[in-house]
C-alpha cells in the first residue's frame, strides 16, 4: 500500500470512528443554528480557559477542582471536530471560515503552549521547540497543498491526534500526582518531563513524515511533467 493509499484508509478509519460519536451533537447544534465560525470561536476560547488554568497549576489543583482542566481541554478539541462537521452538513464550507479556523487553532496551540511554560509543567526552551514543531507540521501540508499534494491524514501527530494525546496527558498527570502525594506524601512528578520527551518526538517524526511525502510526491509531479 503506497503512502497515499495509507493516509486515505487512516482518513476513513478515523471518519468511521467519529461519526459514531458526533451525529448526536452535531445534529443537535445544527438544530439550534450553531455556525461553524462560532464553533471555532468556542474552540478557542476554551483552549484559552485550559491555558489559563495551567498557568496557574491546574493539574494540581484540589481533588474536586483538578477535573476542571482536563474537562474544559475535552470539549476544546470537540469544537475542534464539530465546526468542521457542522460546515460539511450544512453545506457551509467556505474560504474564510477555513481561514478563520487554521488561524484560531494555531493561535490556541500557542496559548495552551505558553499555558504550560507557565504553569511550570516544561520551560521557554522546550516549549519554543514544541510550538515551532507544530507549527512546521501545519506549515509543511499548507506549503505541500500549494503545490496540489494532497496531506490529508499524512503524519501521526495531526491536530486531532494532538489534541487527543494531551487529554490524556492532563488526565494522567493529575491522577499520578494525586495519588502519589496521598500514598507516600510526596507527589510523583517525572511523569510530564517524560511525557514531553515522547510527545516532542513524536511531533518531530510527524515533521519528518510530512517532509518525505511531501518530496516524494513533488519528485512525482515533476517527473510526470518532464514525460
Amino acid at each position: 500500500m503506497s503512502k497515499s493509499e495509507q493516509a486515505n484508509a487512516k482518513r476513513n478509519n478515523q471518519r468511521r470512528i467519529l461519526n459514531k460519536f458526533v451525529d448526536p451533537p452535531v445534529n443537535l447544534l445544527i438544530k439550534f443554528g450553531f455556525t461553524p465560525n462560532i464553533l471555532s470561536f468556542c474552540g478557542f476560547f476554551c483552549s484559552v480557559l485550559v491555558a489559563v488554568l495551567l498557568a496557574g497549576g491546574g493539574l494540581h489543583f484540589p481533588f474536586p477542582i483538578a477535573w476542571i482542566v482536563p474537562f474544559v481541554m475535552f470539549w476544546a478539541g470537540a469544537f475542534d471536530v464539530f465546526d468542521g462537521e457542522v460546515a460539511r452538513r450544512t453545506s457551509n464550507i467556505s474560504k474564510s471560515g477555513a481561514f478563520l479556523d487554521s488561524n484560531l487553532d494555531r493561535l490556541s496551540d500557542a496559548i495552551l503552549v505558553l499555558g504550560l511554560i507557565m504553569g511550570g509543567y516544561f520551560n521557554y526552551v522546550v516549549g519554543f521547540v514544541i510550538l515551532f514543531l507544530i507549527i512546521m507540521i501545519s506549515y509543511i501540508r499548507s506549503r505541500a497543498e500549494n503545490e496540489g499534494i494532497d496531506m490529508k491524514g499524512v503524519g501521526f501527530m495531526e491536530r486531532a491526534e494532538r489534541l487527543i494525546i494531551l487529554w490524556f496527558a492532563f488526565i494522567s498527570e493529575f491522577w499520578i500526582f494525586y495519588l502519589s502525594n496521598l500514598l507516600y506524601g510526596t507527589p510523583f512528578t517525572l511523569f510530564f518531563p517524560l511525557f514531553t520527551i515522547a510527545f516532542t518526538g513524536l511531533l518531530l517524526l510527524t515533521v519528518i513524515q510530512r517532509l518525505l511525502f511531501s518530496f516524494k510526491s513533488l519528485s512525482k509531479i515533476e517527473t510526470h511533467d518532464k514525460n
